[in-house]
């Protein structure tokens, strides 16, 4: 069988392995083999293409993760986590291991970004409400063991990426024995604060564009790119949602969603931890820091994948992080000295803004 001629192939060689495979599963699904398409691709070495099937029968995905890059173990085994915890989240149909082909089912192609409007943050307030319809039953799904830990050693290694990838590659700067010291002490205060948390299962990227809008208004959110998920603190994907990679929002729309969270949470069991079931403060200055980490393993990956790999999409949303970095750093005493290092690298001044819990 010959290659599918609507879809680039780089190696001819696995371009000729899908169109076996396609064969071999295409009757039992009824699949139509010519209409396929490519529908996405993402910071992976991963892409997604689409497929119709005959006689009205829904549209499907394939996965095309070649298995010398990609390893699709982690991705089968959160879909089926997903499932139990009663999410939507894309069912896989067939899997070819040895050579890295997925058939599951399709999702559709509008994300909760694309309903998005900055400038009308109250329109926008029902889809986060959805949000976190989804968010809490996964967390309350949790078990121990099930997936990695996220543990110190993999929120160091992240947050390693700022200093390797933004500051030395992209910014060109080479830090002094002073500034890498103040680096190395924020990032321990980061990581002991952040691992202090109550452990949930953590999506990793839990943002509108990886939640995918139903074919009708209300219909429960569908959920994608949750291959990386992970075992770690509870403040992770709160934090993922309302600092988002690729949208801003006024504080107190971030307050807003936040508060719901938090009183949806604590009522579930989730933060009997400290003071966070009494003081939203201290809950909202734990998801900052939670953020900020984030933040900063964000800003040296885009590094990385503009430098590194050839997309220079993602850099172009650099100033957004780093302006989520100053936003958080200034509200907190312990956090100053990363803020002055910042300040110093970017040019940046003073802003004004809301201080939470302790500072």
């Amino acid at each position: 069988m010959s290659a599918i001629p609507s879809v680039t192939w780089a190696d001819s060689a696995r371009a000729q392995d899908f169109a076996r495979w396609l064969g071999q599963v295409a009757p039992s699904h009824q699949l139509l083999p010519d209409t396929v398409v490519l529908a996405s691709a993402d910071a992976s070495f991963r892409r997604y293409l689409r497929i119709d099937s005959a006689g009205g029968l829904p549209s499907r995905i394939i996965m095309d993760a070649p298995p010398d890059r990609e390893n699709c173990h982690p991705f089968v085994h959160v879909a089926r986590l997903m499932e139990e915890a009663g999410l939507h989240a894309p069912r896989v149909l067939e899997w070819d291991e040895p050579h890295g082909f997925m058939l599951l089912t399709d999702l559709g192609d509008r994300t909760m970004m694309t309903a998005l409007d900055p400038e009308r943050p109250e329109a926008a307030q029902p889809l986060y409400v959805q949000a976190l319809d989804v968010l809490l039953p996964w967390q309350l799904a949790s078990r121990p063991a099930e997936l990695p830990l996220y543990d110190e050693a993999m929120l160091l290694r992240e947050l390693q990426l700022f200093p390797d990838w933004y500051l030395a590659e992209h910014r060109k700067v080479q830090l002094t024995e002073a500034q890498r010291e103040v680096l190395q002490r924020t990032f321990a205060t980061l990581v002991k604060a952040n691992l202090a948390a109550p452990q949930v299962y953590v999506h990793r990227d839990f943002m509108p564009r990886n939640l995918m809008l139903g074919a009708e208004p209300g219909a429960p959110l569908g959920v994608l790119d949750f291959q990386d998920a992970v075992y770690g603190p509870v403040t992770y994907d709160i934090a993922s949602l309302m600092r988002d990679a690729f949208i801003s929002w006024e504080e107190d729309m971030v307050l807003d969603i936040t508060v719901r969270y938090w009183q949806r949470a604590r009522k579930a069991g989730l933060l009997d931890h400290e003071g966070w079931h009494g003081d939203f403060g201290a809950f909202y200055r734990a998801v900052e820091w939670m953020g900020l980490q984030r933040h900063l393993k964000v800003a040296g990956i885009f590094a990385r994948l503009t430098l590194r790999d050839g997309k220079p999409r993602y850099l172009a949303d650099a100033p957004r992080f780093i302006d989520y970095i100053r936003h958080t750093a200034r509200r907190y005493r312990e956090l100053a000295p990363l803020l002055r290092l910042v300040d110093e690298i970017e040019g940046t001044g003073d802003v004004t803004g809301y201080a939470f819990g302790r500072v």
